[in-house]
C-alpha cells in the first residue's frame, strides 16, 4: 500500500507535464474514427541498409512515415528502446546520429533501452539533451540522475474526442547494464508500477485506451530471477490495450493476442532488429480495438527518399566509410560467413579472449565470452578495420579471473538458461535445449572440481556481472587489458590474417 500510494504521488506530481504535452486532432479518417500508431525497435545504429539483404535504412523508413502522415489524420509514431550501439555510427559519434534520425522523422515517443546505458550517465544526459519526442520513464525512478529532468511518466495525447494514454514498462538495469553507467537510475517494481499507473491513466487521465512501450523482451528467461516479458505483463495485468515491446529482436507475428488477467484481449506487437520493418497498430477509436501490420523497409522505396535527410545523414556517412576501407585481414572461402550467432564465430571470438588473456597472465586455461557481445556478419573475403569494430563493438576489455569451481558451474548454468555462449576450445560444454539445464561441462576433458580455482579469460562486462553473470563476481581479478577489446582484436587480427575458425560446438544443446 505504501509503495502503490508513492507511485501516485509522483504521477500526480507529473500530471501536469502530461497535461501539457497532450495534443488533439478533430479530424476523422475515412470509415471511421482510427489512431495510427507506428513503431521501432532495437535498431540499433543502423542507419543504413543492412549489407546482409538490403533491409532497414531510415531514408526508407522516412518514405513510409511519410506516406502513412500523408493518408492518416491520427498518427503517432513510437520507438521502443535501443535505438544505440551495433554500428560505426555510435563508435563515431556516440548516439548523435541515432537521436537526430529521430528528431527528423518526427517521433513522438521514445524509451529507454539497455544499450542507451553503454556510454554511462553523462552521454545518456547528451543524447537526451538533443531528444524531441517526449521521453517516458514510467518504472524507473530518475529524480537522483542527470536524466531525471528530461523524462515523465507517462503521457497522455487525445484523438478525435478520444483519450490515449502511453506508459513504458524497463527492464532491471542490475545485471544488464555495466555498473556504473546507470549511476541515479532506480528501478521499480514492474507490476506495481503497471497497475498504479494504468489506474492512474484510466481514472484520473480518463484515458480511452493504454498503450504500454516496452524493453523487456517477449519471454521471461531462466537466466536471472525476476526477469519478466510482455507475455508476463499482458496476462498478470488488466487495463492496457496494446504493448509495444523491444529487447528480444522478436519478430511477433501480426495481430497476435494475449488473454489478460481481466480475461479481455491484448494486442502485442514487436518488429524484429535493425529496423528491417516498421511496425504498424491501427487503433479502432469508436469501438477500441487494434490491428497490427508489419511492413518491410526494402529497396522498393528508394526513389522516394528524402533528399535533405540524405544530406544530413551524409557528413556522418564519410567517417564511417573510411574505416571499412582499411582491410585488415581475410575471411577465408571455407568459413562462409560467420553471422553473429554462428558457432564458428562464437568461436573464434572465445579464442580471441584466450589468446588476450594469455597475454595479460600465465595460467589462463580458458575463455567465456558472452554471444550477445557479437553484434555482425564477416563475409569471406576481406575483413576491414570497421567490420572488426561491428563484430565486438562495445567498450569492454579483456580480463582474467581467478574462480572456484563451483561458481565456475554457476555461471555455465546461467549461460545454458539462454541458450549458450560462447567458450574457447579448451572447454566443452553440455545443456538441455529445451529446459536450458545444464547436462555436463569438461576442460581439457576433465570435469570441473568445485573445489578446485580456475583461471579464466573474458570481458570486464560478465566479470562484473553484466548478462545475469553474478557468480563471476565471486572471482578475484589477476589482470586486465589497457585497451577495449575492438583495439585488442584488431591487433590480434593483423597477427593471425585468415579467419577460419573450426566449427565444433563447444557449447552444445541436447534434445
Amino acid at each position: 500500500m505504501k509503495l502503490y500510494s508513492s507511485i501516485l504521488f509522483v504521477m500526480a506530481a507529473a500530471g501536469a507535464v502530461a497535461a501539457a504535452s497532450s495534443c488533439s486532432s478533430d479530424s476523422a479518417s475515412a470509415g471511421g474514427h482510427r489512431l495510427v500508431i507506428l513503431h521501432t525497435n532495437d535498431t540499433h545504429s543502423h542507419i543504413d541498409p543492412l549489407p546482409d539483404n538490403d533491409m532497414g535504412g531510415v531514408a526508407r523508413r522516412k518514405v513510409l512515415i511519410d506516406s502513412v502522415r500523408a493518408a492518416e489524420p491520427n498518427v503517432l509514431l513510437v520507438d521502443a528502446g535501443d535505438i544505440v550501439q551495433g554500428t560505426l555510427y555510435f563508435h563515431l559519434y556516440k548516439g548523435e546520429v541515432e537521436q537526430r534520425m529521430l528528431n527528423e522523422l518526427g517521433y513522438d515517443v521514445q524509451i529507454l533501452g539497455n544499450h542507451e546505458f553503454d556510454n554511462g550517465m553523462s552521454a545518456l544526459a547528451v543524447m537526451d539533451s538533443m531528444a524531441s519526442p517526449a521521453l517516458i520513464a514510467t518504472n524507473y525512478d530518475l529524480s537522483g540522475s542527470s536524466i531525471g529532468r528530461y523524462y515523465q511518466p507517462y503521457i497522455v495525447k487525445e484523438y478525435d474526442g478520444r483519450k490515449v494514454g502511453v506508459f513504458s514498462v524497463n527492464l532491471n538495469p542490475a545485471g544488464m547494464v555495466a555498473e556504473g553507467n546507470y549511476d541515479g537510475v532506480k528501478y521499480l517494481d514492474w507490476r506495481s508500477v503497471t497497475d498504479a499507473t494504468v489506474k492512474h491513466l484510466r481514472e484520473q487521465e480518463g484515458a480511452d485506451a493504454v498503450i504500454a512501450v516496452t524493453h523487456i523482451g517477449y519471454e521471461s528467461s531462466g537466466e536471472s530471477e525476476g526477469l519478466f516479458g510482455d507475455e508476463d505483463l499482458a496476462r498478470q495485468t488488466s487495463g492496457i490495450d496494446v504493448i509495444i515491446g523491444g529487447h528480444s529482436h522478436t519478430k511477433l507475428p501480426e495481430n497476435l493476442r494475449l488473454v489478460n488477467a481481466a480475461g479481455d484481449s491484448v494486442l502485442v506487437v514487436q518488429t524484429g532488429k535493425y529496423g528491417q520493418y516498421l511496425g504498424e497498430v491501427t487503433l479502432d477509436l469508436d469501438r477500441l480495438t487494434a490491428t497490427s501490420r508489419l511492413i518491410p523497409v526494402d529497396s522498393r522505396l528508394d526513389a522516394r527518399r528524402d533528399p535533405e535527410l540524405m544530406s544530413v545523414i551524409e557528413p556522418y556517412r564519410a567517417g564511417v566509410d573510411s574505416l571499412y576501407s582499411h582491410e585488415v585481414a581475410r575471411v577465408s572461402a571455407r568459413a562462409g560467413a560467420l553471422n553473429s550467432k554462428s558457432v564458428r564465430l562464437m568461436n573464434f571470438a572465445a579464442d580471441f579472449v584466450a589468446d588476450r588473456g594469455r597475454r595479460l597472465a600465465g595460467g589462463v586455461q580458458f575463455a567465456i565470452t558472452n554471444k550477445g557481445g557479437l553484434r555482425t556478419t564477416w563475409k569471406p573475403g576481406a575483413l576491414t578495420e570497421g567490420a572488426a569494430i561491428d563484430m565486438m563493438p562495445f567498450a569492454n576489455k579483456v580480463v582474467v579471473i581467478d574462480l572456484k569451481g563451483a561458481d565456475l558451474m554457476d555461471a555455465l548454468k546461467v549461460m545454458a538458461a539462454r541458450g549458450g555462449d560462447a567458450v574457447s576450445r579448451e572447454l566443452d560444454v553440455t545443456f538441455d535445449l529445451l529446459s536450458g539445464a545444464l547436462i555436463d561441462a569438461r576442460l581439457d576433458g576433465r570435469a570441473i572440481d568445485p573445489d578446485a580455482t580456475y583461471r579464466l579469460a573474458t570481458i570486464d562486462y560478465l566479470a562484473k556481472g553484466g548478462d545475469y553473470m553474478t557468480p563471476f563476481t565471486r572471482g578475484t581479478q589477476v589482470a586486465e587489458s589497457r585497451r577495449v577489446a575492438y583495439d585488442d582484436l584488431i591487433e590480434y587480427l593483423k597477427a593471425n590474417p585468415v579467419v577460419n575458425p573450426d566449427a565444433t560446438e563447444r557449447m552444445h544443446p541436447e534434445d
